[in-house]
C-alpha cells in the first residue's frame, strides 16, 4: 500500500544557536526570543491543521522557557533531544557530550513525564562517540545524518575516512536514521546571518523554496510507492508573517499530494514495523 509521509519538525532554539557562537549581546539574544511568538503562532497552526509535529528543543531552553516549551507539550506534540546547550557535538570531549546529553534528557523527561525517543545534533554534525552515547541512552532514532532523502535507514558507528585511502565503512546499529536536508531546511534560505568573515545572505523568496519543497515530495511520490520527507523549521525563521503563509501553503500542497502528516517518532515507528525494515 503506497504511503507517503511528511514529518514537519521544528527546531526550537530560541536564542541558543546565537549565544553558543557567542553572540550574547541584546540584539541576537532578541532575535533568537522571536521564536518564542513564532511557537505560539506554529502550535496554533498545527492545531488548526489537526498535525502532530516534532519539536528538537536544546534543555538549556526547556530550563529557560518551560511554559513555553510546556505548551508545544499540551498541544500534544513530540519532544526531541536537540543537546542542552546548541554547541555542536563535534566539538566537544566525549565526557561533556555526555554529561549535556543526560542533562538534557532531565530536563525532557521533568517537561514531558518521558525520556525523549529522537535525536537531532545541534548545527547537525555528529562526534565519533555520539553514536554510541544515543545507543547507551536508549534513543530510538536520530535525525542528523544525510545518506538518504526519503528513504529511513540504520545509522553506522566506527567508520574509518581518510584522505588518500579508501573508506572502511564501521558497524550497522539499530539506531534509525531520519535523514534530512539542508535543501528542506528553513534557515540557509531565508535567515541572514553574519559571523566573522562568515556571511549566510538567506532572505530568499518564500514562494520559491516552497516550489522546490513541493517538488521534493513530488518527486518522492513518483520514485517510491512508501517514503518520508523530514522538513526542518526554526520558530524564530519560520513564524515570520509572509514564511507563516508559506507554511500554510506548504501544507495544503502537500495535502494536495496525499501527504500523510505524522511526527518523527511516528513515523519511525510506521518504517519499523514494515517487513522490509529488517532486511
Amino acid at each position: 500500500m503506497a504511503r507517503h509521509i511528511a514529518c514537519l519538525t521544528f527546531d526550537f532554539d530560541v536564542w541558543s544557536g546565537f549565544v553558543a557562537r557567542g553572540l550574547t549581546t541584546p540584539t541576537p539574544v532578541s532575535r533568537g526570543e522571536f521564536g518564542l511568538v513564532g511557537a505560539r503562532r506554529l502550535v496554533d497552526l498545527l492545531a488548526a491543521e489537526e498535525i502532530r509535529s516534532t519539536w528538537y528543543v536544546p534543555g538549556v531552553v526547556i530550563d529557560s522557557h518551560e511554559g513555553d516549551v510546556a505548551r508545544v507539550v499540551a498541544a500534544g506534540h513530540e519532544i526531541a533531544h536537540h543537546g542542552y546547550s546548541h554547541v555542536v557535538p563535534a566539538s566537544l570531549p566525549p565526557e561533556r557530550e555526555e554529561a549535556e546529553m543526560v542533562r538534557a534528557i532531565d530536563s525532557i523527561r521533568r517537561v514531558t513525564g518521558r525520556a525523549p525517543r529522537g535525536y537531532r545534533s545541534p548545527a547537525w554534525d555528529l562526534s565519533p562517540v555520539t553514536i554510541d552515547l544515543l545507543l547507551k541512552h536508549g534513543f530510538d532514532y536520530e535525525s542528523s545524518l544525510m545518506g538518504d532523502d526519503h528513504t529511513p535507514y540504520f545509522a553506522r558507528r566506527g567508520d574509518q575516512v581518510f584522505v588518500d585511502e579508501p573508506m572502511v565503512p564501521g558497524e550497522t546499529t539499530q539506531l534509525l536514521e531520519m535523514p534530512i536536508s539542508w535543501t528542506l531546511d528553513d534557515h540557509p534560505h531565508f535567515e541572514f546571518f553574519r559571523a566573522g568573515n562568515t556571511l549566510a545572505p538567506g532572505l530568499a523568496n518564500a514562494t520559491a523554496v516552497l516550489e522546490n519543497w513541493l517538488d521534493d515530495f513530488r518527486y518522492m511520490t513518483r520514485e517510491t510507492d512508501w517514503g518520508v520527507l523530514t522538513f526542518t523549521c526554526h520558530p524564530y525563521v519560520i513564524g515570520r508573517g509572509h514564511r507563516m503563509l508559506m507554511l500554510e501553503r506548504l501544507i495544503a500542497g502537500l495535502r494536495d499530494l496525499g501527504a500523510e502528516f505524522l511526527a518523527m517518532e511516528d513515523a519511525a515507528d510506521a518504517f519499523l514495523a514494515r517487513p522490509a525494515a529488517a532486511a
